[in-house]
């Protein structure tokens, strides 16, 4: 993967200082010209951990200014997470009482649609958008698992050998999207389609890592995982179906069928055995972890409300 196209001043100096390998202080000084601008430098940064760029130094992951940027543009985007998915305090039993709190969530939902009314070209577009995810399908996550003591960690590894095919490398979700994108006739390739996403995109997987990386946000890391996991099933089978209605190729359709019966079992593991754990060692995490779920449902309902008003239909 390259570098992606810029979208304003500061991912344009960030990509200038990414290629030339000379990234200064100034990087901190650049002003965003907007939200995708700032998103995107985000992700870019954080793209940095993960599978990198083929057209930048891979020293450049702890350079000290880069660094400075990065946390920079985390400082805000957790700010404003906080300020628009502040959870209420929640009573005991801790599990039924976010099972509850996930449970009222009411967003608008992209699968639904895609059920039943999208079309085909809607349907790429939205597969297309969903691959800046899935083709990294659970490596956000997989940086917890240091920050845990036994019993939640023991817990999340269950969950994540699942995501991860069991030890077989064709069962991997996100090689089983792969292999849907590439019998749909869509680019299979990492990052590819980073260019084409709107900033909502950029928010959900910003989130994922900027919890994922911080080990004071361990809690946030699991919560954004026991919403995941607890609202996949349903929409996995109506996006089965929809993919189905438009006569999409069975591999892409098997990567949602996959999920409707994984995740039917994850959720209960997610928010029983992993978050029930992690607020049984520590008590102040349960917070944290409602603050995770909201985020997760919140920013999935602003991405599903975006796509639904760009087609032209009813949130």
């Amino acid at each position: 993967m390259r570098i992606p196209k810029a979208r304003g001043e500061l991912s344009e100096a960030l990509a200038a200082a990414l290629h030339e390998g000379t990234p200064t202080a100034a990087l901190t000084a650049v002003p965003a010209t907007d939200d995708a601008d700032r998103h995107l430098s985000l992700w870019t940064l954080y793209e940095l951990s993960y599978r990198g760029f083929d057209d930048v130094d891979d020293e450049l992951e702890w350079q000290p200014e880069l660094l400075a940027l990065r946390r920079t543009l985390e400082r805000r985007f957790e700010a404003e997470l906080r300020e628009w998915f502040s959870p209420p305090e929640l009573g005991g039993p801790f599990a039924d009482a976010l099972f509850e709190l996930i449970g009222n969530d009411d967003g608008a939902s992209v699968a639904t649609f895609v059920q039943r009314e999208a079309t085909l070209d809607q349907t790429l577009e939205l597969l297309r958008y969903r691959t800046i995810y899935h083709l990294k399908e659970a490596d956000p996550t997989a940086w917890v698992v240091p920050r845990l003591t036994t019993g939640p960690k023991a817990a999340l590894m269950e969950l994540q050998y699942d995501e991860y095919g069991c030890g077989d490398p064709n069962r991997l979700h996100s090689h089983l999207f792969v292999r849907g994108l590439d019998a749909a006739g869509l680019r299979s390739d990492y990052g590819a389609y980073v260019d084409d996403v709107p900033v909502e995109v950029l928010m959900q997987n910003n989130a994922m890592t900027l919890f994922g990386l911080h080990r004071r946000l361990r809690g946030a890391a699991l919560g954004h995982l026991a919403a995941f996991e607890a609202t996949s099933s349903l929409p996995s089978r109506r996006m089965a179906q929809g993919l189905g209605r438009l006569g999409l190729p069975a591999e892409m359709i098997a990567y949602y069928q996959e999920h409707i019966e994984a995740d039917a079992v994850h959720e209960q593991l997610a928010v029983r055995t992993i978050c029930g754990a992690l607020v049984h060692e520590e008590p102040a995490q349960a917070a944290e972890v409602a603050f995770g779920a909201l985020t997760c449902l919140g920013l999935e309902d602003r991405f599903a409300r975006r796509m639904l008003a760009d087609w032209g239909a009813a949130a």
